[in-house]
């Protein structure tokens, strides 16, 4: 239930690349590369590959990068979505991420993942409720009532898990 950031250097291809598909949020070094290279090797990729790079980039573009097995450097890869941001530090920058997520209301972080995640495998209709759920049971907390005093109070909140 908590994000997952990756920090990419160097290669990932194959398992590799569906190990870091599967972050929430994927910071690169511009040197790294990646490729979805199964088929170079006469398999497929696994681990849920195929479902995850499918929400990421554009089908056609999915299909070719899968059936071509072909190298991506990360600014192509940035922009065709399998990259969050580019960074020349790309640890420094994923911990800095972190810090500010880890700073925010721990309670609304969870439930916007489960929402997040849970637009793969319902409707409108059942994302909209599932929203107001979640919604309903932040509204008013001591989390949510502190995250509101603060920034009224233009400091940072004090907040518990």
């Amino acid at each position: 239930e908590v994000p997952v950031i990756a920090a990419l250097q160097g290669h990932a291809v194959g398992g590799g690349l569906q190990i870091a598909l599967g972050a929430d949020i994927r910071v690169a070094h511009p040197d790294t590369q990646r490729s979805v290279r199964e088929v170079h090797w006469g398999i497929i990729p696994d681990m849920t590959g195929t479902h995850i790079l499918d929400r990421l980039v554009r089908p056609d573009v999915a299909r070719e990068l899968t059936y071509t097995a072909r190298v991506l450097d990360a600014r192509e890869g940035a922009e065709i979505g399998l990259i969050t941001k580019l960074s020349e530090t790309p640890l420094d920058d994923a911990l800095s991420i972190a810090r500010e997520i880890a700073g925010r209301n721990p309670h609304a972080i969870r439930a916007s993942k489960r929402l997040l995640s849970s637009t793969f495998t319902q409707g409108a209709g059942a994302q909209f409720a599932a929203e107001r759920s979640e919604i309903s049971a932040l509204v008013g907390t001591p989390n949510q009532i502190e995250v509101i005093q603060a920034n009224l109070e233009k400091r940072v909140p004090v907040l518990h898990d």
